[in-house]
């Protein structure tokens, strides 16, 4: 899966969660808060691959640009 895809990802999974701990809040099933911060968290951690994806291929790009001008 690419970057963008992950980022994208994660954003839906962080805002179905916090839909549903609001909604676990207004319904009072504490069952329902707890899936809901679970799936919060892995949308953060969706979008922290995406985030370092990019950076990983923004540091090989570097790195090739600078061994292309060297030779």
């Amino acid at each position: 899966m690419g970057a963008t895809a992950d980022k994208v990802k994660g954003a839906a999974n962080e805002a179905i969660g916090k839909a549903k701990q609001a909604l676990g809040d207004a319904t009072g099933s504490e069952k329902l808060k707890g899936e809901g911060a679970i799936q919060e968290a892995k949308g953060h951690g969706q979008q922290a691959v995406g985030s370092a994806k990019d950076a990983a291929k923004s540091a090989i790009n570097r790195a090739a640009d600078a061994a292309n001008k060297k030779l």
